[in-house]
């Protein structure tokens, strides 16, 4: 029984729940969690809030990085000639051309983009993982996902255009979560866990490490396909030396305080000193590209987005259709879908301005940008 609680170290936007209080103390009094810290964003989950971040000394926590494995934000500036976005017509068109080049769910057989070499010579570690290799990932590879995740236009400070895609590694960062937690061992507080001095440990590291690569490479084919368009429908083109890119549910054995430690990130950035990252705020408000401002007790971490305000049945309760119109008021989407966007609304999440007030200290901001398309599944 572990005897001391970790040290906690927030960074808050609001006061915290009576339930993510009491999640925040169970990781606390958790096996091997060395140090906690808590980003402004944060918001129960199941197991362990969203916007933590924890230090262990040899265990691996699943549930303390999620399912959705390698899930992050990439961005690319994109160049040329912008009097289109103002056009209802060009934005209905990039539209459907949208939902045909990048699908929510799965690619039609004959739309199958070619997965990079090194995700299909990688070997998972069992053969049920193989074979959802050779189906879903392939599949899904490229496509967007339901629930939060997004493909937007955005215009920052200057008047320049951005595409920002937020998603993962789709249905096999969960098969891998799944597989692997079905060889983990409670902890003392029932948190699953696997040891990385073990094999079920290495393995679980292995297949991680390649949901990361998948997650990265399907936002880079996103975005390629994305710049693609608006390159053949406007003659835009994309600035790859101004590409960024992160992921916001991961682990990574770094140091830190002069010791290795493995730490855990659900729904938080890694953002070194001087590093940038990109912070969004919900559908139809500000987004962020920040640098690092290299604090230790955060772990150099930040919050990963807004964070949710309400849990998605008590959105859809509470947000009307017209409620969602009028907030999305100059932002051009799908608004066929704005029945099942309601617990996507922006009233469904905290304060994008008050969570990047209460991480001043983590990171400094670069440039503002605004949405002026959204692309959302459901």
């Amino acid at each position: 029984m572990k005897q001391t609680q970790a040290p906690l170290h927030q960074w808050i936007s609001e006061p915290l729940s009576g339930e993510v209080k009491k999640a925040l103390l169970r990781l606390q009094r958790t096996d091997d969690v060395e140090h906690i810290a808590v980003m402004p964003d944060v918001h129960l989950s199941k197991d362990v809030c969203i916007g933590t971040v924890l230090a262990t000394n040899h265990t691996l926590y699943p549930d303390a990085i999620g399912g959705d494995i390698g899930c992050g934000i990439s961005a690319i500036r994109i160049g040329g000639r912008t009097d289109w976005i103002h056009k209802e017509a060009s934005m209905a068109k990039l539209l459907r051309e949208l939902q045909h080049s990048i699908p929510v769910q799965k690619h039609h057989v004959s739309q199958i983009p070619d997965v990079p070499d090194v995700l299909g010579d990688w070997p998972l570690s069992s053969p049920s993982l193989e074979n959802q290799k050779s189906r879903d990932g392939v599949y899904q590879f490229g496509t967007l996902g339901r629930g939060n995740h997004f493909l937007e236009l955005q215009v920052d400070e200057s008047g320049d255009l951005w595409w920002m895609c937020h998603s993962g590694s789709r249905a096999m960062g969960q098969l891998i979560r799944k597989h692997h937690l079905h060889y983990a061992v409670a902890s003392n507080t029932g948190l699953m866990g696997l040891d990385t001095r073990t094999i079920e440990g290495k393995s679980y590291l292995c297949d991680l490490q390649w949901a990361l690569i998948y997650a990265e490479e399907s936002r880079r084919e996103m975005l390629r396909r994305a710049t693609g368009l608006v390159e053949s429908m406007f003659g835009m083109w994309s600035e790859a030396s101004s590409y960024i890119s992160s992921h916001h549910n991961h682990v990574q054995y770094e140091e830190h305080e002069g010791r290795f430690v493995w730490v855990h990130r659900k729904g938080a950035n890694r953002v070194e000193r001087g590093e940038v990252v990109c912070i969004p705020g919900s559908m139809g408000t500000m987004s962020y590209h920040v640098s690092g401002r290299g604090e230790k007790a955060s772990l150099y971490s930040s919050a990963h987005g807004a964070g949710r305000a309400m849990r998605r049945g008590e959105a859809s309760q509470k947000i009307s259709t017209k409620s969602l119109l009028k907030q999305m008021n100059g932002v051009y989407f799908d608004m066929r879908k704005a029945p099942r966007l309601r617990d996507e609304a922006p009233d469904a999440y905290k304060d994008i301005h008050a969570v990047m007030r209460a991480q001043k200290k983590l990171v400094r901001i670069v440039r503002r940008l605004r949405p002026v398309f959204s692309y959302k599944g459901v």
